[in-house]
């Protein structure tokens, strides 16, 4: 368990904590309404990155919603909570600036991480909720669940990051006919499409999730880091570009403790105990 303040700082929209070691978990907690989020939940999850981030005795993070309606529904559009960003957008450009320091800056963050991420999805995530699934580095779903692009059923945009993940993940005109159309798959369509890692039943998501994090968070840390960064900035280079950044990786990762200890735990023939130097 770490002591960091990933696990003692209080936060309104958020449950945090670390249900198997060096795993950490971060549960979307408005449950009644489906875990969208507004302007109090993208704060918290900001926060929460960081500390995650920063925590180096936290190696991997699940992301999930509570209850079992839904993982994310997007922005919150109820109407519930009218003053939250009422500022904001009242400004000029304002609606801009919303996105920018809300959901666009959790999927950035997301995507920024140098550990690994992983989206744990029973019911429903659509629209910014897909978008926040898609900024993890992969996504486990309940056979029961849901996933698509709802944004357009009320005129509202994949504006979330979803524009450059949906069609990374499943194909240009597979992203466009799924937004355009609003349409939302099943687990095992939406796996067949590349939205999902793997399908799991609903009963085994979170043993199969967690033993999934706990096993990434069980390998070397500093090549674990290193491989998501280069593999992160591989899309914009070429492959002369890409082997120089492997050339510069490895000049970290060859002579650490971590690989020593590997390499002692190879030939003793046991598992190794890598702590990340």
């Amino acid at each position: 368990m770490s002591s960091s303040r990933f696990l003692s700082t209080s936060h309104q929209t958020l449950l945090c904590d670390s249900p198997r070691p060096a795993v950490a978990r971060i549960v979307l907690n408005r449950p009644d309404k489906m875990n969208a989020y507004n302007h109090v939940m993208t704060e918290d999850l900001l926060a929460a990155l960081a500390a995650y981030r920063d925590d180096d005795a936290l190696r991997a993070l699940v992301i999930t919603g509570a209850g079992t309606r839904a993982f994310c529904t997007g922005g919150d559009i109820s109407g519930s909570n009218p003053e939250q960003g009422q500022k904001v957008r009242s400004q000029p450009m304002g609606h801009g600036r919303e996105m920018r320091e809300g959901m666009q800056a959790v999927v950035l963050a997301l995507r920024n991480l140098d550990k690994p991420s992983i989206a744990m999805i029973r019911g429903y995530a659509v629209a910014g909720g897909l978008a926040l699934a898609m900024g993890c580095d992969f996504r486990y779903a309940a056979r029961s669940a849901k996933l698509g692009d709802t944004s357009g059923k009320v005129g509202l945009l994949a504006d979330e990051g979803g524009a450059w993940l949906f069609p990374r993940a499943m194909g240009l005109d597979k992203a466009l006919r799924m937004t355009l159309l609003s349409e939302v798959y099943d687990a095992a369509r939406a796996e067949a499409l590349g939205l999902v890692t793997e399908v799991v039943d609903d009963d085994a998501l979170e043993d199969a999730t967690l033993a999934f994090a706990e096993a990434l968070a069980g390998r070397a840390p500093l090549a674990v880091r290193l491989t998501k960064m280069m593999m992160a900035r591989s899309a914009g280079l070429s492959l002369e570009e890409s082997v120089a950044d492997a050339q510069m990786a490895v000049m970290i990762a060859n002579p650490s403790a971590d690989v020593r200890e590997g390499l002692k735990a190879f030939f003793e023939k046991r598992p190794p105990k890598f702590e990340g130097r």
